[in-house]
This record gives C-alpha cells, structure tokens and sequence, in this order.
C-alpha cells in the first residue's frame, strides 16, 4: 500500500494526525526512520503546495538526495542524508529536533557530499575485507578500524567511508531513539556489558541504551 493513515504516522514526523487529509503517503521503505520526498518538499519546506507540484519538480531532475537525482516523491529521506533544490540553490540536511521531530536543517553547498551514519553489524569479505553494515541501510567496506556502535562519515562523491567516529566517554553523540529522541549531548559513561551509556545534555544526565545513541562529530 503506498498509503497510510494520517493518525498512524511514526512519532518523528513533523506533521498534525488530526488535521488535513486522511490518508497520506507511505514512504518506500524505513518507515519509522524516514520522511518521504512528498513530505519534505509540501509539508516541511513548504515549497510546494500539492503533490503534482512536487512531481513536476522532481520529474524535471531539481530534486537531489545525498547529491543523486531522485526520481520518486516517496523515496525515503533518512537522518542525516542531504536534499537539494536545484532551482532555489537551497541545501539541506535531515536532523531532529529536541522534541524528537525530523526537522530539515539548512547546509552549504559544500556540506552536501558528506553524512554521518552508524554502525549495526561487521561481516568479513573474501579477501579478508570488512563490510560495514550501516544504520542508514548502506553497506560499505572499510580497511579502517572501527567497531560496531561506532559512526562513520561517508562520502556520496567518492562513495567511500573518510573516516570513522568511536563509541566512547566524552564524545558527541545524539539519541535518535526512544523516548529521549532528538537529545545532544557529551557521553560522560559507557556501560558496555548492559548496553547503556549515560549522557550529559547541559542541563541533566540521561541513561540512554546504546542503541538509540549515535556518535556525531
């Protein structure tokens, strides 16, 4: 179905569930991690009014994720990936709020080739080559040393990871699951063996399951 309920969207989409059409469109995968290109463009940047407008944009090759043409309005926009509109010279990133909404944060132009994603699982190649298995659905080799819960940067020019950002106390890190979404800030404590870390936000400390903690730059 490429429709769901407006009163069933996932928690971090940014738009009212009693107000509006009743139905609205299903991105084409990652559901609960992602906002469709339709959302993006009507509903959080506003710069287009109704469907058709958005398919005209997108059928013309002005829309870019992660600097590639898409060619769907309910291709997925994750956390992290990168949207361009040509026409506008306007460059964006997917992030949260601290309410733990997608919020699309405006970028240079520079800053478009470029996203941080983090690691679930590592499965050994031929060749004795790691394959990184990211959060993001991507799966990249890397020769570097990194571990799982670890983040990378990856490189959409190059398409390659550039470099790898460690788990560990003292780093930046943001919780992109559970009920403290959206929240930043420095690791003060890792527990490895319960799978916890603790977070110091500014203004308190939060117990946060390494799962839902992603190291930032």
């Amino acid at each position: 179905m490429s429709h769901l309920k407006r009163r069933n969207v996932p928690r971090k989409w940014p738009i009212p569930k009693k107000e509006g059409a009743t139905f609205v469109v299903k991105p084409r995968f990652n559901l609960e991690e992602s906002v469709p290109i339709l959302i993006a463009l009507r509903d959080m940047l506003k710069i287009a009014q109704n469907r058709k407008e958005v398919k005209k944009a997108i059928q013309s090759g002005n829309i870019l994720v992660n600097n590639k043409i898409t060619r769907d309005e309910r291709n997925s926009i994750l956390l992290f990936d990168t949207l361009t509109i040509i026409p506008l010279k306007k460059y964006y990133q997917l992030g949260l709020s601290e309410y733990g909404k997608f919020k699309l944060e405006e970028i240079k132009e520079s800053e478009i080739n470029k996203k941080i994603s983090k690691i679930i699982d590592k499965k050994m190649q031929k060749g004795k080559k790691i394959q990184l298995n990211l959060s993001d659905g991507r799966n990249l080799l890397y020769d570097g040393k990194c571990n799982i819960n670890d983040s990378v940067i990856i490189n959409f020019k190059d398409k390659k990871i550039t470099g790898c950002l460690p788990l560990k106390e003292k780093a930046n890190s943001i919780i992109y699951g559970g009920k403290h979404a959206g929240k930043k800030g420095i690791i003060t404590k890792l527990e490895l063996k319960r799978k916890i870390a603790k977070l110091n936000t500014g203004d308190k400390e939060i117990n946060v399951l390494i799962k839902h903690l992603m190291v930032i730059e």
